[in-house]
């Protein structure tokens, strides 16, 4: 055997067993999951006024908490009588503004099954890691009016499809720039559903809120976003980050300079809350770094450490969990 042959060898052992020691290369297509999917916009828009009331009960008693949020926070209507909820939902419908918004949500998605199938692969892959994980019970795609991408209860996720329809399409166009700001409308994008409906649910339901100092804060988002990426292990990491290309390029480019940015302002054991929301919140940019910068770069950060910190320690997702915050910051390491 040549020396080339043994080489391509021992290449493709090397690739077979860096596979199985990775962690989030799975196989759950024998994992059961069961998720009923509501279209609750077109619940509204098209049942008859005849029908609507009954059909106003029967929400209430399946998609109780989504449902509440729908008519309480998005809609503005809260809990009324039944003709003038009928009268309400009479006014939504036929508002012209409504009526365009609703008309291009039907164009855009004239069906769902993609989305579904997706979510429910996430869903799949989670609860491998998670046997006695919480699944939630109905997924139910609305129109929030611009009050939420994806919105979790204690048994179901909320999606605003209107928030997915595109920066380019001529409804978002016509939002006014105040609040919605161009970095706010380039995040309206329809790749990033599945990936919504997952991180929103991983954040309700599996990683405990934290109130602790800066690092603290980071890795509890590495954590999120590492279970994201745990339930789409083939996406594209700049999706798992809801980052553009370019941002995600960026980020890895400069992981060191702003992991030194941190430790020169001695900033990772700090309590300050409006440093963290800097950090780690939506924004055009990270704010203390350069204007190019992506946003939640804490978050990014915190991310890179968990996989640093799965990559070396070979535990499960469960296990991740208990894990303390300063151990993962204690491990963490980047190549000059």
């Amino acid at each position: 055997m040549t020396l080339k042959n043994i080489l391509k060898i021992a290449l493709l052992f090397l690739t077979i067993s860096a596979c199985k020691n990775d962690p989030l290369d799975i196989d759950s297509s024998a994992i059961s999951v069961k998720i009923d999917y509501v279209n609750l916009d077109s619940i509204l828009v098209n049942t008859k006024s005849e029908q609507l009331i009954k059909q106003h009960h029967s929400l209430e008693q399946t998609i109780a908490d989504i449902y509440s949020y729908q008519l309480g926070y998005c809609l503005q209507i809260g809990k009324i009588s039944d003709t003038a909820f009928v009268n309400s939902i009479s006014q939504f419908t036929s508002d012209p503004g409504i009526s365009k918004i609703e008309k291009s949500i039907r164009e855009k998605f004239k069906n769902l099954d993609a989305q579904r199938t997706a979510i429910r692969k996430g869903f799949q892959n989670l609860k491998f890691h998670f046997p006695k994980g919480k699944i939630p019970s109905k997924i139910v795609f609305m129109n929030s009016l611009f009050q939420s991408n994806a919105f979790s209860t204690e048994n179901e996720i909320g999606i605003g499809l209107e928030r997915y329809l595109g920066k380019d399409h001529s409804v978002i166009k016509e939002l006014p720039e105040e609040p919605f700001y161009q970095w706010i409308k380039d995040g309206f994008n329809a790749e990033y559903i599945e990936r919504d409906a997952l991180c929103s649910w991983i954040m309700t339901h599996y990683v405990e809120d934290v109130q602790g100092t800066l690092a603290e804060s980071m890795i509890r988002w590495g954590k999120i976003i590492y279970l994201t990426e745990a339930a789409f292990p083939e996406t594209d990491k700049n999706i798992i980050m809801r980052y553009s290309k370019e941002d995600y390029q960026w980020a890895i480019e400069n992981e060191l300079r702003f992991w030194k940015y941190l430790i020169t302002e001695k900033m990772l054991f700090k309590n300050n809350e409006l440093e963290k929301a800097n950090l780690l919140n939506e924004a055009p940019f990270t704010i203390g770094l350069p204007d190019q910068s992506p946003d939640r770069f804490a978050q990014f950060l915190g991310w890179q450490m968990v996989r640093n910190y799965m990559t070396k320690n070979k535990i499960s997702l469960e296990q991740l969990l208990k894990t303390p915050y300063n151990n993962i910051l204690q491990q963490y390491e980047i190549e000059e």
